[in-house]
């Protein structure tokens, strides 16, 4: 087996940890030497440019009315045995379910069944990591449940980003024991994120410091990130202080928050800046990060407020607590617990020297336990295995 492996991987382009997580893996691995291909409708925001070795395959699917609906699943299949037979691919890392782990299995299908592309174009290994909705909520789905087992079962390897998805992935689509899941937490590139990002900004109020606290928020406000929660909890923390929330992202719950922040009385001191992708300069200087989510099955967006020096003060859910320490770097409550939250939030608003104290702690637990290339070596380490035919129980030889 060479050391320089050719590796493709099929990610979301929108604002995301899947699509930042799978982003980051490929410049990562592109720097190593690898030849990296990324599939996906677009560019996806944190993809690094100008690198050698990592090329982008943008998936277009055609418009045909008495079909009906989108074809990008199967586009991607299509995308993936084109790109296996002209230059070859070793493995294939499919960062969510559905579509990626479906299409890259397919595919795999098509090249084993059809080898008319020569040996170049020998069936990839499959890879597939689990974020979380695709195998607890999207996966579940009675339209989907089939084609989210098919795909994890077909895998030669199946990752996730912490300990409780994997137990909840077990359960939830019912997995035999023997089939391994391997365990590789998410990361932060702590150089980028930091607590010197504001005043390296070239936004001049981000680059001052504060004239009064700032609660943050970032997602893609979609109902299981609870936009409605952070606003009820920065109106309680706003009724006793000076305060600002800083909203960045965009989604479904956009408009719902923002009207709540008006019927309550404080969208004066409401920021809402889209999506963006100078989020280390809008974070850092905060002082708290607020995810009251129903659901997270890790918390990146928790990650990266924490690389920034912000202490996060979030829900005692799925995989946050494996992220944030509760009481050392914030304060975790119970889901919908808006009372308590705004007491944590306003501590941290009030305290400055209660909030120096974790964010110092929150930022050495993010350069500690979750820097980029020990993460990256467990991915290279996870192809070379499936590669060599060490597999899990439960994956193709």
């Amino acid at each position: 087996m060479s050391d320089r492996l050719s590796i493709g991987i099929a990610c979301f382009s929108t604002f995301g940890g899947s699509g930042v997580v799978a982003a980051e893996v490929a410049g990562s691995l592109a720097r190593r030497g690898h030849a990296v291909h990324v599939f996906s409708d677009a560019r996806p925001g944190r993809l690094a440019e100008g690198l050698p070795g990592l090329a982008l395959h943008r998936v277009e699917a055609p418009a045909y009315p008495q079909l009906g609906h989108d074809l990008y699943t199967l586009a991607l299949v299509s995308k993936i045995v084109e790109v296996a037979r002209a230059r070859g691919l070793d493995v294939v890392h499919a960062h969510y379910a559905i579509p990626h782990a479906v299409s890259a299995e397919l595919a795999r299908q098509i090249l084993t069944t059809d080898p008319s592309g020569g040996a170049r174009a020998r069936p990839p290994r499959v890879v597939t990591t689990l974020h979380g909705t695709d195998s607890t909520l999207v996966g579940l789905d009675p339209s989907f449940a089939p084609l989210t087992r098919f795909s994890v079962l077909g895998s030669d390897a199946v990752t996730v980003p912490s300990r409780w998805l994997a137990e909840a992935t077990r359960r939830h689509l019912a997995l035999p024991e023997a089939l391994a899941i391997d365990v590789v937490p998410n990361f932060v590139d702590v150089a980028r994120f930091s607590p010197q990002a504001a005043a390296r900004s070239d936004v001049p109020d981000l680059a001052a410091v504060p004239a009064v606290p700032i609660l943050a928020h970032v997602s893609n406000f979609r109902p299981l990130k609870r936009v409605e929660d952070v606003v009820r909890v920065f109106a309680r923390v706003r009724a006793g202080r000076r305060a600002r929330l800083r909203l960045v992202g965009d989604g479904p719950g956009r408009d719902g928050a923002l009207a709540l922040a008006a019927e309550l009385g404080v969208a004066a001191d409401v920021e809402w800046l889209g999506e963006r992708e100078d989020l280390s300069a809008l974070l850092a200087g905060a002082a708290a990060f607020l995810l009251p989510s129903a659901s997270e099955s890790f918390g990146l967006a928790a990650l990266e407020a924490l690389a920034c020096g912000v202490p996060v003060v979030a829900s005692r859910v799925g995989g946050l607590p494996e992220v944030v320490a509760d009481g050392e770097v914030g304060f975790l409550h119970a889901v919908g617990d808006v009372e308590a939250m705004a007491a944590s939030a306003g501590r941290l608003a009030d305290d400055a020297a209660l909030r120096a104290r974790l964010g110092a702690a929150a930022r050495a637990r993010a350069e500690t336990h979750f820097p980029v290339e020990p993460a990256v070596d467990r991915y290279e380490a996870i192809y070379r295995r499936v590669l060599r035919g060490v597999l899990g129980s439960g994956a193709k030889p």
